[in-house]
């Protein structure tokens, strides 16, 4: 499998020659994130030569949905089917002895200082400091057992301290739920895992779902865990690093701003602290960033938002064909869904059910199911020749939206849906694509001669030269 670990997907992308190596010396204020980001998309980039450290950075391990699809061993088209059956059905993990866990291969639990460990970088001009953007923070449910997995900004407030934005989801639920008890919500943040481990992570699942069971799923076999050092929580075995600690309880302290997804900054506010208790990590570690609002972030979160979008669509619209978020809305604010229309206004039903999957999502668009939808050019024609605003547009105002969309009135603003199907009734001839026969098997290659140039007797003393 060449994504069953970090290490092994990192030789598969320098084996097929998506891996561009910076030797040069780089700072970790702005250069490594800038570099990184100018590769966006078309080779990861291995830092070997970081400015004050003997650790490589590594950042765009998965920048394209080929990536990903690479990753989970299918294709682009299947990615969305696979990822829901494995969400659908779970798989138990593997706990290995740490004998058996490359991250334990140095243990530290004293003299914590993480700026003097790591490489942690600072991506953008008006970010609050260094920040860990690519960790699994990891928590458990002390009543079921069941551990919780997301991604979070962490930034570093001190030598053993980080300030977290957790959002009021199913891990901000654990830690209230332990702050009210008076007592701390262990975590710990595996840094470096394998990209189908990163995937799993960002499932939108009920409570109580694990989503490193979905990874198991989705590999189709164990992923091998370990428990930690100093707290209750099991992390990948073969991660690069992980951070051991605890989310104090009523403790508030300045985070932020950062910037977010949107490629504008979330403001700066008190936030949660997190204090470390231990670090593990492998011989010779490989420190991983993600550059935030870059492809390999917005299709994070966009990949398993599809998967959801398309079971809430399918309840509707038993023949929703497939669901896009657009890196042009960041991944969270604009759907695409292609259909097989069967009856009129069925397009309506698909744009309130889409609406109602995420409070995130603003602007959806639904197509007949012969139009890419991973084709933007494909769907700007859809809304360019079949649509009408007087009977084609939904509009709805004054719904909870995204707050880190700064045209939203502090997380409420208007959101709007795109009919951009055919009328079941009309013409046969009105909304008849044109097509050339013969071109989906023509091959340039056949054709074009590279080396020939155009006969000279047709260029040779003419008044044009």
């Amino acid at each position: 499998m060449k994504s069953k670990t970090f290490r092994t997907w990192i030789r598969h992308l320098q084996d097929e020659g998506r891996l561009a190596i910076i030797d040069k010396n780089v700072g970790l204020k702005y250069e490594v994130a800038a570099i990184a980001k100018k590769l966006d998309g078309n080779k990861a980039a291995f830092f070997t030569n970081v400015e004050g450290y003997d650790i490589p950075v590594i950042s765009g391990i998965c920048s394209t949905r080929e990536d990903f699809a690479e990753a989970l061993e299918t294709d682009q088209y299947s990615v969305i089917e696979k990822f829901t059956r494995a969400v659908a059905a779970p798989e138990a993990c593997l706990l290995v002895s740490k004998e058996n866990a490359p991250v334990k291969e140095n243990i530290i639990s004293a003299n914590i200082d993480l700026m003097k460990m790591f490489p942690i970088p600072v991506h953008h001009e008006k970010d609050s400091g260094n920040y860990i953007t690519a960790g699994l923070f990891i928590v458990r449910d002390p009543v079921t057992r069941k551990q919780n997995v997301s991604i979070h900004r962490l930034q570093i407030s001190g030598g053993d301290k980080l300030g977290a934005l957790i959002l009021p989801r199913h891990t901000f639920h654990l830690y209230k739920q332990a702050e009210e008890a008076g007592r701390s919500l262990e975590c710990a943040i595996a840094i470096g895992v394998d990209p189908v481990t990163l995937l799993a992570s960002q499932a939108s699942t009920p409570f109580g779902v694990d989503e490193l069971e979905i990874s198991s799923a989705l590999r189709g076999e164990p992923l091998e865990l370990v428990r930690c050092e100093t707290v209750d929580i099991d992390v990948p075995a073969y991660a690069e690093i992980v951070l051991e600690g605890k989310i104090l309880p009523h403790v508030r302290e300045p985070e932020g701003p950062f910037g977010e997804f949107p490629k504008y900054y979330g403001p700066r506010s008190d936030k949660e602290v997190i204090k470390i208790t231990a670090v593990t990590h492998r011989n010779n570690p490989i420190f991983y960033t993600i550059v935030p609002a870059g492809y390999e972030h917005l299709l994070l979160g966009g990949i398993p938002r599809e998967a959801s979008l398309f079971q809430s669509i399918r309840q509707t619209v038993p023949s929703v064909k497939a669901v896009h978020m657009s890196p042009g809305g960041t991944c969270r604010y604009h759907a695409i869904v292609s259909i097989k229309k069967r009856n009129e206004g069925e397009a309506k039903n698909a744009i309130l059910a889409a609406l109602a999957n995420s409070f995130d999502i603003k602007h959806v668009v639904i197509t007949d199911e012969e139009v890419d939808i991973f084709n933007m050019e494909e769907v700007e024609w859809a809304i360019a020749t079949r649509f009408q605003a007087d009977r084609d547009l939904v509009l709805i105002h004054d719904a909870q939206s995204s707050k880190l969309d700064p045209s939203s009135r502090d997380g409420v603003g208007s959101k709007m849906g795109f009919d951009c199907t055919v009328p079941l009734n009309s013409e046969p001839m009105q909304y008849l694509r044109v097509q050339i026969p013969g071109y989906s098997e023509c091959n340039l290659d056949d054709y074009v001669n590279p080396n020939k140039s155009v006969p000279s007797v047709h260029l040779e003393k003419s008044k044009d030269l």
